[in-house]
């Protein structure tokens, strides 16, 4: 008969299974038991950090830190102390993280050659670059810190540097560059055995920076890919914010609103439980959700709470002021989040709105101005994704300007981009449109055509507003025509046959036969009545 297992070779096996909480567990009582060693302690810290309990897995981290330096092993100590300060700085505390890289430093100033932590202790700068919109020296650094990763052997250093780096170089439009390195990192992360922490930020990273070049393909690829390492993991819950979000940008593209929508509050609640300030994504999204489902007094709700979080709601917010008829404050709204945005990827996200609200606001010139300035950034990405955008945009500014013809080439190309992506309320929006040019051009035939097709996915979809724009008008409950409305408001108000013939420029005879039309229809008798009818149903 076998001993049974001890806590710690318990611990070790569920780590070993990615059983995070099991592993905790074991690990916190064979530490209380008898105090863990350096190895078993970041274990211990792992483990915490894929529960998302940051706070403990500081303190973890920070004694087997403690031992390393007491030790003397200066790497292994230096690698902790940046870990810690990396963790601290992600979560906005500044002044401790500063602290413990400032530590980590100092322990390499007196190591005699380069390392693999050397390189560890870069990426704090890369995001420094980042913050302040320098991407083309934050992606020099990540080169640097990649090329010290390879040549030290080490997988965790090459994977985040490369993830990095692709994703700076995204943000500097050069995409074709970034997207190659992407994916290169996506390989490293899923081939060489990297620490279970490390795959989940380059997972999150790399999806990301596919968001932000218009990659619906990758960005699906990838997500997919995020959902089953999940899955594999029942008790993690480090990363499964960023995983429920991302699934949630994807289900709504693919037009699985109700899906989409479930998502985004899981992302929600989790990001609140595990206090990321990612929170405002959740409610961002959220509100994109219900806008397109007419729901727009909770839309605003959660555009609100997306600001209180420190995510900026635009540009949904200022659609929803255009889609609520506020057109004059949804034109300021984008122009100021527009003005304020000097970022390509984050211009490129903004302009569409921009010109949909500016030819709302009959402001053609101004739209014309964003949309050529889209078109030039669209060619930098080399998205099909931005690609379908901007034809949408082009095609909407030509009808506006009254170029039918025109607009119809570029809306289908849009349309046939978007039926490739699989964005079926893309493609109604599109189709909208489309119908509008055909009628220019005087073929009603076609236009109804569109019409039907775009209906019937906006019903599809849960899309009550656009329905509802492009819906025939449905008959009065009342059955009376306009004439016989006028009169029966005009009856309402108190005038005579004589004075309403003169507001309406007919004879008394022919307001005399609207009258008894409107008796005969409203089964009623008298003005009186007709009068209280008119004021008990809204008519007046």
């Amino acid at each position: 008969m076998s001993a049974p297992q001890s806590d710690l070779e318990t611990a070790r096996a569920a780590y070993a299974e990615r059983e995070w909480l099991a592993a905790f567990e074991a690990f916190a009582r064979a530490d209380a038991a008898s105090p863990l060693a350096t190895d078993d302690l970041e274990l211990h810290s792992m483990s915490l950090m894929m529960l998302a309990r940051e706070d403990e897995a500081a303190e973890i981290l920070e004694r087997a830190h403690h031992l390393y330096v007491a030790q003397g092993e200066t790497l292994r100590a230096a690698r902790a102390a940046t870990w810690i300060g990396m963790n601290l700085a992600y979560r906005g505390v500044i002044g401790p993280a500063t602290g413990w890289l400032g530590r980590a430093q100092r322990l390499l100033e007196s190591w005699p050659e380069q390392t693999a932590e050397h390189g560890l202790l870069m990426l704090p700068l890369i995001f420094q670059f980042d913050a302040a919109g320098e991407f083309e020296q934050a992606a020099a650094v990540a080169h640097e810190a990649a090329a010290m990763g390879e040549r030290f052997g080490d997988s965790d250093l090459l994977a985040m540097a490369m993830h990095a780096e692709g994703h700076m170089l995204v943000k500097a439009a050069r995409v074709r560059e970034g997207l190659a390195l992407l994916d290169e990192s996506m390989v490293v992360a899923t081939t060489l055995g990297l620490s279970p922490f490390v795959v989940g930020i380059v997972y999150c990273g790399v999806i990301l920076a596919c968001e932000d070049a218009f990659e619906v393909a990758r960005a699906r690829q990838w997500t997919e890919a995020l959902n089953n390492w999940r899955e594999e993991q029942p008790t993690l819950v480090a990363f499964t914010g960023r995983c429920l979000i991302h699934r949630a940008a994807i289900l709504q593209l693919e037009g699985s609103w109700m899906d989409a929508l479930e998502e985004a509050r899981l992302a929600g609640r989790r990001f609140v439980e595990t206090k990321n300030a990612a929170a405002g994504l959740a409610h961002y999204r959220q509100a994109e959700l219900l806008r397109l489902q007419g729901e727009y007094r909770a839309a605003e709700d959660e555009y609100r709470e997306a600001n209180t979080f420190g995510w900026e709601p635009q540009p949904g917010f200022a659609q929803l002021r255009l889609a609520q008829g506020h057109v004059d404050a949804a034109l300021a709204a984008i122009r100021r989040a527009t003005a304020e945005v000097g970022e390509a990827a984050k211009r490129a996200a903004l302009l569409p709105a921009h010109v949909e609200i500016a030819l709302a606001a009959g402001e053609v010139d101004e739209a014309r101005r964003t949309c050529d300035e889209l078109h030039a950034l669209a060619a930098r990405f080399e998205s099909a994704m931005l690609d379908a955008i901007v034809a949408y945009a082009v095609g909407a500014v030509a009808l506006a300007e009254g170029d039918a013809s025109a607009a119809l080439a570029r809306l289908r190309h849009a349309q046939r981009i978007w039926l490739e992506l699989g964005a079926p309320y893309e493609v109604a929006r599109t189709r909208e449109l489309i119908a509008k040019a055909c009628t220019a051009l005087h073929d009603d035939e076609s236009c109804l055509l569109e019409l039907e097709a775009a209906r019937a996915l906006f019903e599809q979809l849960g899309a009550a507003p656009d329905l509802m724009r492009i819906s025939p008008p449905t008959k009065p409950a009342h059955g009376l025509s306009d004439r016989e409305l006028e009169v029966l408001r005009l009856v309402a108000a108190g005038k005579a046959n004589r004075e309403i013939a003169s507001t309406l420029v007919i004879s008394e005879h022919t307001v005399a036969r609207h009258l008894q039309n409107v008796y005969a229809k409203l089964g009623l008798s008298s003005r009186t009545a007709a009068t209280a009818y008119a004021f008990e149903h809204d008519l007046v």
